[in-house]
């Protein structure tokens, strides 16, 4: 217990320190406060969580800069409080080229096949035929809350497992992975359409030996309209995956997939997607889609991608230059054998003010109905988000 406390003396330390840091070099220091209430029904029951992010970001000569940021994390019921590492990372650029070492934000075309913070490095080249890049990338020193990685029930056991400042190793860090990307982006065909495509790699290191290979790709096509002062865009996306699951006899594979389409239209007020996504789940000739991060698909009932169809509607409108309101419903329904026939929707919708570029506030209310996530019944929401800027 006593080295627990040593560590978060120590990280209190930097943190004092990244705050006054402006005094002694020339860098940019900064604070955000990011604070969440939540209502849920039924009952209702009442949570309250936040995180404190101090940063310091710098130039390094004339070619590099870096960014160092940490954070508390803190929320009631009962109240706890738990200090990680955030996006820290150092860049260099000569020419046509960049390399970034450290912990960094990594993201396929998808957003949900690995999105979020990674440790390790990525190499960027830029052409007239678009950027390449490659990375490689190891989770088990996250925050397990901040990785979001649930592939196995035991790993999905252990991330609603609260932590043991008695047993902080086992309890406190993300399941080990190792990540590979090469990435390809590509702006400028048919109009300034868009173009991405991934190869990834996803590697366990722990005993369950459980490996993939994604094949990912995206592309945000510009469409000519006749409806006048706006612009209308399909985007149209994939991924094909390759199960490896490997124990002390043989080694098994299996294949799924997974795919979305939103055309979206859009003016200076005004802006509306309809979007559908599918991917696989557990059947006679295909696998559950399984993606390395655990990103919710929804408001309410936030399910994860594997194995649902989901339809859904954004709609947004600028108010006024500091207003803007947000509609959001979305249908699900649960795929392959594992679904059992579930299915149900959510209706959802926010305020968002925006007084300052220092200062946002989000307010959003809905509610679910439907059997979609198992062990969870239909409920109702009321969220409200604050963030500060104070730095």
């Amino acid at each position: 217990m006593k080295n627990e406390r040593k560590q978060l003396l120590t990280f209190l330390f930097v943190i004092c320190y990244l705050l006054f840091a402006d005094s002694l070099f020339a860098v940019d220091v900064g604070l955000v406060l990011d604070q969440n209430a939540i209502v849920i029904g039924d009952g209702p029951a009442f949570g309250y969580n936040g995180i404190f992010i101090p940063r310091i970001t710098g130039l390094i000569g004339n070619a590099g800069d870096f960014y160092i940021s940490g954070g508390i994390n803190y929320k009631s019921d009962p109240w706890s409080f738990v200090p990680e590492l955030l996006r820290t990372d150092f860049s260099w650029r000569t020419g046509s080229m960049d390399f970034t070492v450290g912990r960094m934000a990594y993201d396929d075309p998808l957003g949900y096949v690995a999105s979020g913070l990674f440790d390790g490095a990525r190499f960027s080249k830029y052409t007239k035929i678009g950027t390449f890049s490659a990375g490689a990338w190891y989770t088990g020193l996250l925050y397990k809350e901040r990785a979001k990685i649930e592939m196995t029930e035991n790993e999905y056991t252990a991330h609603k497992t609260a932590i043991d400042w008695n047993d902080f190793s086992n309890t406190y860090f993300a399941p080990r992975r190792f990540l590979a990307a090469a990435d390809w982006v590509y702006k400028g065909f048919l109009d300034n359409a868009i173009a991405k495509l991934s190869l990834i790699s996803r590697f366990d290191l722990s005993e369950e030996k459980l490996h993939s290979q994604y094949l990912v790709g995206k592309a945000i096509i510009p469409v000519e309209t006749i409806v006048s002062n706006g612009a209308f865009s399909v985007d149209l996306g994939g991924s094909f995956e390759l199960i490896e699951e490997s124990n002390k006899t043989n080694t098994a594979f299996a294949t799924a997939f997974a795919a979305e389409a939103a055309p979206a239209w859009r003016n200076n007020v005004h802006y509306i997607s309809l979007g559908i996504k599918y991917a696989s789940g557990e059947s006679d000739g295909m696998a559950a889609f399984l993606p390395l991060t655990t990103n919710a698909q929804g408001q309410i009932w936030n399910p994860k991608i594997s194995g649902i169809t989901m339809l859904s509607l954004e709609y947004t409108a600028r108010l006024h230059e500091t207003l803007s309101v947000g509609f959001y419903p979305a249908y699900y329904i649960l795929n392959g054998s594992g679904g059992n026939g579930r299915n149900g929707g959510e209706i959802f919708g926010a305020v968002y003010w925006s007084p300052s570029p220092d200062i946002n506030v989000n307010l959003g209310a809905g509610a679910s109905f439907g059997n979609v996530v198992p062990d969870e019944k239909a409920s109702w929401r009321v969220a409200l988000n604050v963030v500060l800027s104070l730095l």
